[in-house]
């Protein structure tokens, strides 16, 4: 048979199949849309005990990055309700009534002690949403709205 009909005629070796469980993958940043970068910076940075990583302004607008310092490289970046220079106004007004409304993003924290810092962003003014309560599905947890409208939970695992 010709050289040029082999091919036809060869079976390839099969691909390995890669699998989702081998892989690597690790959160590195999340957003969390803000109306006030100055009401909202003193609340993740001061209240929460979050660390500012960066602080942009482009084009009128504004990004702070955040993040835990016991993890450093997971950042959360605040950002305006709708991050795209080219929005039309009435897709502005949109998502500024949905965060008003508190209906965007929702984030959840893990703590050690969800008692603690439920006392801690008590004091601070943040309008509480849930109390801390031992859940059916193994947590602790509390939950405030950020300046923006934001829910934050704060959990904490059972032991």
């Amino acid at each position: 048979m010709p050289a040029s009909n082999r091919s036809r005629m060869e079976k390839r070796g099969a691909r390995p199949r890669r699998s989702v469980l081998r892989m690597d993958i690790h959160l590195s940043t999340c957003f969390i849309a803000v109306d006030d970068h100055d009401k909202a910076l003193p609340f993740y940075r001061d209240v929460l005990g979050l660390e500012v990583r960066n602080d942009v302004k482009f084009e009128g607008m504004r990004w702070v990055t955040v993040g835990s310092p016991s993890q450093p490289g997971v950042e959360i970046v605040l950002e305006p309700p709708l991050a795209d220079p080219n929005a039309s106004p009435a897709d502005r007004q949109a998502m500024a009534e949905l965060l008003a409304k508190g209906m965007l993003r929702g984030v959840i924290f893990s703590s050690d002690d969800v008692d603690a810092v439920f006392e801690r962003v008590q004091a601070s003014g943040a309008e509480v949403l849930q109390e801390p309560v031992d859940q059916p599905y193994g947590v602790r947890d509390c939950a405030f709205r950020d300046p923006a409208g934001n829910m934050l939970r704060f959990a904490q695992r059972k032991k």
